[in-house]
């Protein structure tokens, strides 16, 4: 996967929160992480963007809100 304008923000850029989840759930997450070479944050990101990109809600994603609505309707 190549590198996109998202990847080019600052870390001042980004806006921070706090996240609380399961230790089952990081510890999971960090192996995925470092099996991709990202940080947890980072891998956290990627899924979210993915996630936003294949339900048509990130802005400028090529699928619309009603391809996305058909698209949940099939899983």
């Amino acid at each position: 996967m190549g590198v996109g304008p998202h990847d080019r923000l600052r870390m001042s850029d980004k806006k921070g929160f706090p996240l609380r989840l399961d230790p089952e759930i990081y510890d999971a997450l960090q192996r995925w992480a470092a099996g991709e070479f990202r940080s947890v944050n980072g891998q956290i990101e990627y899924l979210l963007r993915c996630a936003l990109q294949d339900a048509g809600r990130l802005p400028g994603s090529d699928r619309t809100h009603q391809e996305a609505a058909s698209a949940k309707k099939k899983r």
